[in-house]
């Protein structure tokens, strides 16, 4: 997770010794395991973060900025709004799993007892590619579907730094299907979203980017389920 970079780590790392302890909760047995799964892919040792988050005594100095980056949902990077589109390794993290650490922080952030620790995997988690083989349509305000569609993923592509942006498909039969919604999007952490379970548009579907003049999109369609007209 990406540190407030103006945080004063000296400071705040002499402070540590006299943080009290008022939380039962500790790295060894939950906040490691979160950190596992959630960060290690960018924060470890080579990694793309600026700094490695694998070891307590690694994490302990950034606790706080790790509290308010979370909390302000800005780390992990994912800029996909829960809620709106069901996708593949979302690295969000989940609502239990902020309280947790934001609790952590509060409560003095304690190490625990090291024979609760995790496991070390033996390789770092990633965010396998998006494998699709079909069309693409590029999404640019708004398109409507000359043919039945499945569409398995989406990817942003020309979405400017900052910009919140919804897409939403209208069906012919009224019907609403939310599609994807980006909240303040970083483009150095583009990536495309690949869905659980694939979209399926008929004919005649069309689907709106709003705003309309956000940016650009790339819809993927899976080819087994494109039915020509």
């Amino acid at each position: 997770m990406r540190p407030v970079l103006f945080l004063l780590v000296g400071i705040a790392t002499a402070c540590f010794a006299h943080d009290p302890i008022t939380t039962k909760l500790t790295w060894t047995r939950e906040i490691s395991r979160i950190v596992q799964r959630r960060c290690l892919q960018c924060h470890r040792e080579g990694g793309s973060a600026p700094m490695p988050l694998a070891t307590y005594e690694q994490a302990r100095p950034w606790a706080v900025a790790i509290a308010e980056q979370v909390l302000e949902r800005q780390m992990p990077p994912w800029d996909a709004v829960k809620g709106f589109g069901d996708f593949k390794h979302d690295i969000s993290l989940s609502q239990e799993e902020v309280q947790q650490i934001a609790d952590w922080v509060a409560g003095g952030a304690p190490e625990g007892d090291t024979a609760y620790l995790p496991a070390t995997p033996s390789e770092p988690p990633t965010l396998p590619p998006v494998q699709v083989t079909g069309r693409t349509l590029k999404l640019t305000g708004s398109l409507r579907l000359k043919r039945d569609a499945v569409v398995a993923a989406i990817r942003p592509d020309t979405i400017p730094e900052g910009t919140s942006v919804r897409v939403i498909a209208h069906r012919p039969d009224g019907s609403v299907e939310p599609m994807l919604w980006l909240r303040n999007y970083r483009p150095k952490f583009a990536r495309a979203f690949e869905y659980r379970k694939p979209r399926r548009l008929p004919a005649g579907t069309v689907v709106r980017v709003v705003p309309a003049d956000a940016g650009s999109l790339t819809l993927f369609l899976t080819s087994s389920t494109i039915t020509k007209r």
